[in-house]
């Protein structure tokens, strides 16, 4: 089994409904198995600043699935959700599925990169992972928590529990 983090993140047509509909589509897909959330958090956008707040969340769960194959069943979940690719970089969008992590792996492929390449640099990926996991290691075997001490929170607040937390 893989073992896997994305990152879940949406800011139009009820963010929380979204990110919810995605743990529960994640949930019921065979081939994804022992899948925990973090919390939900809202977060200030990173690109244009003329767009709503972002609701952000990490999952990790076990999976058969490789990395590519993965990453079509994700964007499966984004396309069923209404997403729409532009060619806006951090526009607004109903869902975004990122691969943050898969096993071990560094991945640089044209449709992969993996560990994500902006994992470091993202509040609203680095504090719900170490939520999940407070011992957490990249596969470079730099501790997340050593990475956190150095990131601003950039307002990042944890929303109330409305989600399944595991399965």
């Amino acid at each position: 089994m893989n073992t896997v983090y994305i990152g879940l993140g949406a800011n139009l047509y009820e963010p929380q409904a979204q990110l919810n509909k995605a743990v529960e589509a994640l949930l019921n897909h065979p081939d994804i198995k022992d899948m925990t959330v973090s919390s939900f958090y809202a977060s200030k956008p990173m690109g244009p600043q003329d767009q709503p707040d972002y609701v952000n969340a990490v999952a990790k769960f076990s999976t058969m699935l490789e990395p590519e194959p993965l990453l079509d069943q994700l964007q499966l979940i984004e396309q069923q959700q209404g997403r729409v690719r532009k060619e806006e970089r951090w526009g607004p969008r109903t869902l975004d599925l990122d691969i943050l992590l898969f096993n071990e792996a560094i991945i640089d492929s044209p449709r992969l990169t993996i560990p994500h390449y902006g994992l470091c640099d993202r509040e609203f990926v680095v504090f719900p992972m170490l939520e999940i996991d407070s011992k957490l290691c990249l596969p470079n075997g730099t501790a997340l928590s050593d990475i956190a001490a150095n990131l601003p929170r950039n307002g990042l607040t944890t929303l109330p529990v409305t989600q399944n937390k595991e399965t």
